[in-house]
């Protein structure tokens, strides 16, 4: 049966080339066993983002079934997977009002004052947006001043799980926080003995990377340690961290979706597959 799946990507770094050890890839091996799509598909000098995302997927999703084949999304990033899966519609970008935005959160308290300013103009966006993440603040900022609506107003909202852009059914796998804590502590050690630190090192030999790759968690610390000459182990617990607070976004956020069946796992996620195939079959 899973001979005829095709994978998408929803993940936010899987996309760059060259950010493989550290944004967990799959090998070359699982890509030929199985047809991946949105994949190193951007060098790492370039931007991203979910509108990017959003038409590439979609794309693939439509190959896929010309071809008589099924697709498997995975990932990852919340505002992708609803980027995707649902009818959000994207407004025009204006590259140097977003710079001049990038510039006054990158001041002492800029962030902070970036996002009352988005709390007074567009309270409802503010909610639903982490007010340490300076570039959503200013993604947000960014459509308000270019349009003088409420970026909350586009598309049918965020917090809204209505009618799909495609028939598809939605899949989530629940695990114990403590469980999924370990699991980041131990991914990370593999990372770090797969030699992504020395990934880093040849990413920054090349050209400067983009805002987008170098945010990404466990490359932006240790290009900070690196840059600065920190110490490296500090730069792992502190990645190690950030992506446990990331992980509970992501619970935060698809906890939300009604259209998701969730499936337990403890220590082997593997052992949802007959649950997770039989939803698939039904």
């Amino acid at each position: 049966m899973l001979g005829d799946v095709e994978i998408v990507s929803l993940d936010s770094m899987q996309v760059y080339r060259g950010l493989d050890v550290g944004t967990a890839k799959p090998t070359v091996a699982e890509r030929s066993a199985v047809p991946h799509h949105v994949i190193d598909v951007a060098e790492p000098t370039e931007e991203w983002s979910a509108m990017r995302h959003q038409a590439a997927a979609r794309a693939a999703v439509s190959g896929i079934a010309a071809r008589g084949k099924r697709a498997l999304l995975v990932g990852g990033t919340g505002l992708y997977v609803q980027a995707v899966v649902d009818d959000l519609r994207f407004p025009s970008e204006d590259p140097d009002l977003r710079a001049d935005l990038e510039a006054m959160t990158a001041e002492p308290g800029g962030v902070a004052a970036a996002y009352e300013e988005l709390q007074r103009r567009d309270p409802d966006a503010a909610e639903k947006i982490d007010p340490h993440n300076a570039r959503r603040i200013v993604r947000a900022l960014e459509v308000i001043r270019l349009t003088g609506k409420p970026f909350s107003s586009f598309g049918a909202g965020l917090d809204q799980s209505g009618p799909t852009a495609f028939p598809v059914r939605m899949v989530g796998v629940w695990v114990p926080r403590d469980t999924l804590n370990a699991h980041i502590a131990t991914r990370f050690a593999a990372m770090r003995d797969a030699g992504l630190v020395d990934e880093v090192r040849r990413l920054l030999d090349g050209p400067p990377l983009s805002r987008t790759a170098s945010q990404a968690i466990g490359y932006k610390e240790i290009i900070g340690a690196i840059s600065d000459h920190g110490s490296l182990d500090d730069a792992f617990e502190t990645a190690v961290r950030r992506t446990r607070s990331f992980a509970r976004r992501q619970r935060m956020w698809f906890r939300r979706d009604p259209r998701i069946t969730w499936l337990g796992a403890t220590d082997n996620h593997c052992a949802v597959l007959p649950a997770l195939l039989a939803t698939w079959s039904s």
